[in-house]
This record gives structure tokens, sequence and C-alpha cells, in this order.
């Protein structure tokens, strides 16, 4: 699993008029293939009287999926712009369609890269571009006389996230800790406890910062 990541934290859609042909960018988050070629078909039916329903998918840790589509718009205009402008924003599980709606102006070959490249961008702001980043969940148990200590010291830790506490017979703190800073984590609540403490590393999980959303 990847440290950190930036994708989109879900659906969006923005309309752009450029020379009166209207631009709809439809923008989702795909984890896989199937999932982007699922989102693709449904605007598609969705706008079936569309002049066309252009496309592209970014899928995979290391991009291994990729797929760009003009759907007949002159070769390289529309599917491949729509396609570089995700890697450029370094994104990744995205799927995007724009949906043009002819306005009887013809934009040539250099417009039409920049209304589709446009629409994307109007799309992925809709969407909210995030950033994922790799938490390992810690388990802390304690007595209680040593809660108060421990408690107020992770949550002064604007990096970590504490997530719940169990009282039981001893009590437990359940935090996420970004995965660097394990090590340097673990040697604190040692520290700060005398060493009066069990710490158990359980799963992990993404925790998402909005980074980029429509005004």
């Amino acid at each position: 699993m990847l440290k950190t990541y930036r994708t989109v934290k879900g659906y969006g859609e923005k309309e752009i008029v450029i020379d009166k042909s209207r631009f709809i960018g439809y923008v989702e988050r795909a984890e896989t293939e199937e999932e982007a070629t699922t989102f693709i078909e449904k605007i598609k039916k969705q706008h079936y009287n569309a002049t066309h329903n252009c496309s592209a998918y970014l899928i995979g840790e290391n991009d291994q999926i990729q797929k760009a589509h003009d759907d007949g718009e002159p070769s390289g205009t529309a599917g491949v712009p729509m396609l570089e402008t995700l890697k450029k924003q370094g994104l990744k599980d995205v799927v995007v369609v724009s949906t043009r709606y002819f306005g009887g102006i013809k934009l040539g070959a250099g417009g039409l890269i920049r209304a589709y490249t446009a629409s994307t961008v109007a799309g992925l702001k809709a969407a909210h571009i995030i950033e994922r980043q790799l938490h390992q969940k810690v388990s802390v148990t304690v007595d209680y006389t040593l809660l108060g200590k421990v408690e107020n010291d992770i949550r002064h830790q604007t990096h970590l996230h504490l997530e719940h506490i169990d009282y039981l017979e001893s009590v437990t703190i359940h935090v996420l800790v970004p995965m660097d800073d394990v090590t340097a984590f673990k040697k604190r609540i040692v520290d700060l406890t005398n060493d009066q403490c069990q710490i158990k590393e359980d799963d992990q999980q993404y925790i998402d910062t909005v980074i980029d959303s429509e005004a």
C-alpha cells in the first residue's frame, strides 16, 4: 500500500461553455477498470444524444491501467488531454467523462485540447481532490492513573488521530499514527509511562485530506 497518494473524494460534475459548445465534466473515484467502465457507460447512457462522450481513466498504485477515448473527436484531441490532466495532477484511481453538446462553432485541434482539459479540471474541482495518507492503528493500554497524562500528550500531537478510548479494567487508547512516525510514537509512549504500558499494532487505514475543492 502506498504511504500517500492523491485521488478524488468522490463524484463530481461541472458544466462549462466554450464557443457555444457545452462541456460537462464528470468525475468519480474508480479503484478497478470495471468500476471505471461502468461509470463511463452510465454517463453515456445518460447523455445518449450528446455529440461526444469522451473519457479517460488512470488506475493502480503504479498507474498500471490507463485508457483514453476520443469518442469521435479528432484523434488525440480529447481522451489523451484528459488523461494527461489526471497525470499532471498526480492522481490515481480516477475516471473522467467529458460530455460535449456541439454549439455550431468548430474549435480546431488546439481548441478541443484546451476545452477538454478545462472540462476535466472543472470536474476534478467539483469532485474534490484529496490526499490519502496511510496510518497505522496503534492501541495503547495503561492504568487509569496514567490516562490523563497519555491522553493529553496524544491530543496535543497534531499529526496523530485519537479514534476512541475503551474504559475497562485498564484503559486502552486507540490512535492512528502516520506510517513514518510509528516507531517514534511507540518510544514516546514508553518514555512517557516509564514503560508501564502495553502497545499493540492493529490494521492500517487511510486518512483523507481535501487539498483542492470547488469554491
